[in-house]
């Protein structure tokens, strides 16, 4: 794992872009396990509150909603800022990002070889504050969406 999330953060610093699809369901229901993800490189300038990234920590890659910003200060007691981010059905924000963390935003969702609008406001509808609220109720939204992928989808040939 900690070789793939090496190779992921060396793409995306070298290159500017890396796709990746997503396996938890920390972001449902904007993005659902085997979404797949475009990232672009970004500065900690360039994020906006709504904004959905990639970082990098504790050895593990997070694609996570930014909900806040804060100033930190640094060993050298200048200001730093950093990045306050949560995924959108937990219920507790992710411990502050700083730019060495940061590797970039997501710039397009897609999903069955269709691509997904991916909405910047906080989701706060009735059913986003149920998955919040409920496990549950988050296993089975997704193994009904599997389902219903696998029905539609059987035997659809991809042309490339």
């Amino acid at each position: 794992m900690e070789t793939a999330c090496g190779l992921a953060e060396e793409v995306v610093r070298t290159h500017g872009e890396v796709r990746l699809r997503v396996f938890g369901t920390s972001m449902a229901p904007a993005m659902l396990p085997g979404d797949l993800v475009t990232i672009r490189r970004t500065t900690l300038g360039e994020v906006s509150t709504g904004d959905v990234v990639l970082f990098l920590q504790n050895g593990r890659l997070f694609v996570h909603r930014v909900v806040g910003a804060e100033m930190n200060r640094a060993p050298d007691r200048s200001l730093q800022p950093r990045l306050i981010t949560r995924g959108d059905r937990l219920q507790h924000d992710d411990a502050p990002i700083g730019s060495k963390e940061l590797l970039g935003h997501v710039v397009s969702i897609e999903r069955n070889h269709r691509q997904v609008e991916l909405d910047t406001r906080e989701p706060n509808s009735l059913f986003a504050r149920l998955l919040r609220a409920s496990d549950r109720l988050t296993y089975l939204y997704v193994r009904l969406i599997a389902r219903w992928r696998s029905f539609f989808f059987r035997g659809v040939k991809c042309r490339v």
